[in-house]
């Protein structure tokens, strides 16, 4: 295949779950914002973005919700909105016309046109839930319709890394303060874990199960575990190469590395320093990402978002 042609696919990937990803974040909070009025909405507000690599630099600015909305959902020009995936999938998507089919061309390209110039607080659930729709139904497509060869490999890598990271990031969320974090029940809710939570663990959410569910099952696909997993199976299918001894593969190290420092540490350890564990992931899916990218596309301009490279 094609180094610009895989690049595409790969990016397609991460992108349509970037946006999922971040509509699931931004609903959850400006939700729990809306219904809770003790919570410092600044304050709140500001970790929010600091979280998804977009905070002001200046410590002085008042951050509002309307802030959020218009950074996080509909400025084309943050690498970390949902308006920018959604364009940039659909770019990417033009870029590789011969390999991805009509049906998902159609649905990235009507999803991109569909973007609102401005959204508003009573808007913005209908808005989170149209995205999270449309994301679902690119995936579905996708999953319904392509042959399981590189093609496939190399988007469903993207998805892969990519949904390691923002669960992560939604993770790191529920520690920003007690007064602003999202409670563990809102987390499931968000990720769509709640029912299959009940199911596993029998009872209501508690912070160290809770946490254990969405770091650590393997048999759920929103897990980081279970992410990375697919990432390391997609990389075995794309470069079968073994070695006698260790992996000389660095994107298999980083993962490997990441799956072993989770599935190892004590789940109260990871509790306790619950942020500091996710930026750490959040790191290795940066170097796995640029270790794709050096790897497959030498060439090619990584595009990247707000501290992806950092």
């Amino acid at each position: 295949m094609l180094s610009r042609i895989a690049e595409s696919l790969f990016w397609i990937g991460r992108y349509i779950e970037r946006a999922d990803g971040t509509a699931r974040i931004l609903d959850v909070h400006l939700q729990l914002l809306l219904e809770d009025p003790w919570i410092d909405e600044p304050t709140a507000c500001r970790s929010l973005l600091g979280v998804m690599g977009s905070a002001p630099a200046d410590p002085t600015v008042v951050v509002t919700r309307r802030d959020v909305l218009a950074t996080l959902a509909i400025d084309r020009t943050v690498p970390s909105s949902i308006a920018y995936a959604l364009n940039a999938a659909r770019e990417n998507a033009r870029r590789a016309r011969e390999i991805v089919s009509t049906d998902l061309w159609e649905i990235l390209n009507t999803t991109n046109a569909g973007m609102p110039k401005r959204l508003y607080n009573d808007r913005a659930h209908d808005f989170f839930q149209w995205v999270r729709e449309r994301s679902a139904l690119a995936i579905g497509t996708v999953d319904s319709s392509t042959s399981r060869d590189e093609a496939w490999q190399f988007f469903t890598l993207g998805r892969a890394i990519e949904r390691t990271d923002m669960t992560a990031r939604l993770l790191a969320t529920r520690s920003l303060t007690e007064e602003s974090g999202p409670s563990w029940t809102t987390i499931l809710r968000s990720c769509g874990a709640y029912e299959a939570y009940v199911r596993t663990y029998r009872g209501m959410p508690s912070s160290r199960n809770a946490a254990e569910f969405l770091l650590l099952d393997r048999l759920f696909p929103r897990s980081i575990i279970y992410s990375i997993s697919t990432a390391e199976n997609c990389m075995i299918e794309i470069d079968p190469g073994r070695d006698r001894v260790g992996h000389s593969n660095s994107v298999l190290r980083a993962l490997g590395r990441m799956r072993n420092d989770l599935e190892y540490s004590p789940i109260s350890e990871i509790l306790a320093e619950l942020p500091e564990h996710m930026e750490r992931v959040q790191a290795v899916t940066r170097e796995a990402s640029n270790a794709i990218k050096q790897r497959f596309f030498p060439t090619q301009a990584e595009p990247s978002w707000i501290g992806e490279n950092s």
